[in-house]
């Protein structure tokens, strides 16, 4: 259940067959050569522009396939690279939009971690996502509210879209942290 390119999908920089995939944090994918050549043809101070959809990216996810491959050097170099820019531009603070924007990439891909029993999200990351979710649940389905609903109507429910809003960014907040720490964080 490995996250990887679409069947049939090609690089949309080279227009050829991935090569060492890796997936941005607006979710396209790349060969991981072909983004780091977009990244220092560019600025090369600042993280680079996907070629796709123009919003930065801040972290490169490459696929699992790609790290069992470290013992080639050719792989294993183009990782480094991959590896430097994650830690460059991975860990810097982001806006509430860019945190907004980057929520589907990893909501999506922690349900694919939580779903494979090959995958080891460590046990107080687990915990700490389970706990955010279970506190909002009960919340937004408590008679208790911040604004009730039964006095402002379809207002009232403004509470519980806030602490689900809020849940979500934490819990991908967690687990960007984790993605920074395996593929970029020292």
């Amino acid at each position: 259940m490995e996250s990887a390119p679409p069947p049939n999908d090609l690089c949309s920089v080279c227009h050829g067959n991935f090569h060492i995939p890796c997936q941005a944090n607006c979710s396209h994918w790349f060969c991981a050569n072909c983004i780091m050549l977009v990244w220092q043809h560019g600025s090369g101070t600042s993280s680079c522009k996907c070629p796709l959809c123009r919003r930065p990216i801040t972290l490169l996810v490459p696929t699992e396939h790609s790290l069992r491959q470290r013992h080639d050097p050719e792989v294993a170099q183009i990782l480094s690279k991959i590896h430097a820019y994650n830690r460059v531009f991975g860990g810097q603070p982001s806006s509430f939009f860019q945190r907004l924007q980057d929520l589907p990439f990893l909501l999506h891909r922690l349900l694919r971690e939580f779903l494979d029993p090959h995958r080891s999200l460590p046990l107080v990351i687990r915990a700490r996502v389970f706990i955010a979710m279970i506190a909002s649940v009960v919340y937004i389905l408590s008679p208790i509210d911040i604004i009730p609903e039964g006095i402002l109507g379809i207002v009232g429910l403004l509470d519980d879209v806030l602490i689900g809003l809020i849940c979500f960014l934490h819990v991908a907040a967690l687990y960007r942290s984790v993605l920074y720490l395996r593929h970029g964080g020292s």
